[in-house]
């Protein structure tokens, strides 16, 4: 997985921050068995360089909220337009070009029915320029999310995960739920997952103790978690594309397990729709894509049909717009 850029301790990196992202470069130096001043070095240089982002992520399953995917077809001359009203907005995670640059695919998070309804049935009905819309609720999730997709490469022993992983917090048993007052402080961990203690006690107005407390409750009950997104293709990984896998009803979930645990599949879902399971695919080239279509996902017993669509561009990834290229 190496890169002419970057080498095995920045993938070491990577999974430590996937394992925790907000673990101490004192604490990832030991691990990894380097100095404090080449973490935070190598650190430096992944922001710069390979846009690496730690983010504080809601968790919508455990928060209750429902999932939706959007595939828009769009006249060739609206969908960048579109693609960049749609990362604009709080309620959307993923929002990529696919199709030749004429589909837009989006994942929504809507905090109540209403924010769906206003995407849905008002802005996206109003847009002249769209030609088809379909959706997708997302039923169940067999990779992705808190689970980091650089782990599956295992630049790290387990050991090294075990000495990594956070302790186990005494919130854990508590529900998950964000109050309106936590909201300062998941903005906060929302723009720089990393952020501070110090600082979050200048953003948030509270004392340092109340937001270390508030913290550990928030990631301890499964609310929110820390996330990381980087480019994979200065990793090596420069083809991407979403599948849309059509399965045998009594294989779905068979068949959804299986390809949770393919190297190549970042995220993996099962839909309500004409197709009943959607994934996003990372591999080197479009020679490695053909062959997980052709072997590693078209071997697996119930697969009935692939619709594949390599992305053509990324206009957001988790909690935030993508800068533009």
């Amino acid at each position: 997985m190496e890169s002419e850029v970057f080498d095995e301790l920045d993938l070491k990196l990577l999974h430590a921050l996937e394992v925790d992202g907000r673990a101490p470069f004192s604490r990832i130096a030991g691990v990894l068995g380097v100095s404090d001043q080449t973490v935070a070095r190598r650190f430096r240089r992944l922001r710069a360089e390979a846009g690496l982002r730690i983010v504080g992520v809601r968790d919508t399953r455990r928060l209750g909220y429902d999932e939706w995917m959007l595939r828009l077809r769009c006249t060739p001359d609206g969908a960048e337009a579109i693609a960049t009203a749609l990362a604009r907005r709080p309620d959307t995670a993923w929002v990529h070009l696919t199709s030749a640059g004429t589909e837009v695919v989006c994942m929504t998070v809507p905090r109540t029915p209403g924010d769906y309804d206003d995407l849905l049935f008002g802005k996206l009905l109003r847009t002249r320029k769209l030609v088809e819309i379909t959706a997708h609720q997302l039923m169940h999730r067999f990779y992705g999310g808190r689970t980091g997709w650089i782990g599956k490469h295992r630049p790290l022993s387990d050991e090294q995960v075990t000495a990594l992983a956070p302790a186990p917090a005494d919130a854990a048993s508590a529900p998950a739920r964000i109050a309106p007052e936590d909201e300062p402080l998941v903005a906060a961990l929302k723009a720089d997952g990393r952020v501070t203690y110090p600082e979050l006690q200048r953003l948030t107005g509270r004392s340092e103790s109340s937001v270390k407390r508030r913290v550990a409750a928030l990631l301890g009950s499964g609310a929110l978690y820390i996330d990381t997104e980087y480019d994979t293709a200065r990793f090596g990984f420069t083809t991407a594309a979403m599948l849309w896998v059509t399965v045998a009803p009594g294989a779905l979930d068979a068949v959804g397990r299986a390809m949770g645990g393919h190297p190549e599949v970042a995220h993996v879902s099962a839909i309500t729709g004409s197709a009943n399971l959607m994934a996003s695919i990372l591999t080197r080239d479009t020679a490695e894509l053909y062959a997980y279509l052709s072997g590693g996902l078209g071997a697996l017993d119930g697969v009935r049909h692939v619709e594949s669509a390599p992305y053509v561009r990324r206009f957001k990834e988790l909690t935030y717009p993508r800068p533009l290229r």
